[in-house]
């Protein structure tokens, strides 16, 4: 049996914004063929700190892994765009403070992912749906988390699915930030391509060197 498993926070685990209709993880169960098993292992309001745990808690025959988490890191820090400065280098200087502690998190998430020797992909961070103001400076300091995202990726030579370019139009939002049943279904298909190893996913992942 091949056994697939979700990790991370509310991207995957959002049964909650979407009942009555389907989860991403059950989802991804219908988008994948017969004898494919899905285990969600994702934790809605998890940041990246939390998903060591969450791989400890893997059944023995996972055979791959898909993680999407960040979001919540970077929702941690929001505080920081209201914070009154006397320059932009000054601004700067704090988002550079926000994003190493990051980068840090999650260099040691990719760690232990590695750790387990099982085939993992990675995802982005998509972006919110927020009112217009606040959504142009969030999107700026999303960058460089998704910066940090697929530069460490690369360096441990995982592929990475852009959910930024999957995530794009207003159906895909249950809320500013929790994905829809429809969103979740693009998602989904996604990930199942990646998995079966559909080329038409191509445009949507960094391949691996």
């Amino acid at each position: 049996m091949t056994h697939v498993a979700l990790i991370g926070d509310s991207v995957f685990d959002n049964r909650v914004y979407v009942q009555p209709e389907p989860d991403v993880q059950q989802q991804l169960r219908d988008a994948l063929p017969d004898g494919w098993k899905v285990t969600l292992g994702a934790i809605d309001g998890s940041v990246t700190d939390d998903v060591s745990r969450q791989l400890e808690g893997l059944p023995e025959d996972v055979s791959h892994i898909v993680v999407s988490v960040g979001g919540n890191d970077g929702l941690q820090s929001m505080g920081i765009l209201s914070e009154k400065v006397s320059s932009v280098a000054e601004g700067l200087g704090l988002l550079s403070g926000v994003v190493t502690e990051f980068q840090t998190a999650y260099r040691r998430m990719l760690d232990d992912l590695v750790a387990t020797n099982i085939p993992a992909t990675v995802c982005t961070i998509y972006r919110p749906q927020y009112e217009p103001t606040l959504q142009q400076v969030t999107l700026m300091a999303l960058s460089l988390f998704n910066d940090v995202i697929l530069t460490e990726a690369m360096r441990m030579r995982l592929p990475v699915l852009d959910l930024r370019q999957i995530m794009d139009e207003a159906s895909d939002y249950a809320n500013p930030i929790e994905p829809s049943a429809h969103g979740g279904e693009k998602m989904a298909k996604a990930i199942s391509q990646i998995l079966l190893g559909i080329d038409d996913s191509g445009n949507w992942v960094y391949e691996r060197q």
